[in-house]
């Protein structure tokens, strides 16, 4: 699962964040729980959360429908 979910950062993700001058990371999967680091533009932006939750999120959940969830660490 870990590849599959970089691969969806790398393709689907990273893409749109880096218009804003941003991406994010994968940081470790645990249970379903999916956790990310965003960085450049994107870490504290006061829209992040909103890009998490329906941005990122959205994207991973409909992809890999065994994410439980998606957090920021």
């Amino acid at each position: 699962m870990i590849d599959q979910i970089k691969e969806i950062i790398a393709k689907d993700i990273n893409p749109q964040l880096e218009l804003h001058s941003g991406g994010c990371e994968l940081v470790d999967v645990e249970d379903g729980v999916v956790t990310i680091r965003l960085f450049g533009g994107c870490s504290g932006c006061p829209s992040s959360h909103i890009t998490l939750f329906n941005g990122i999120v959205p994207i991973l959940k409909d992809k890999l429908p065994e994410i439980r969830d998606v957090v920021l660490g």
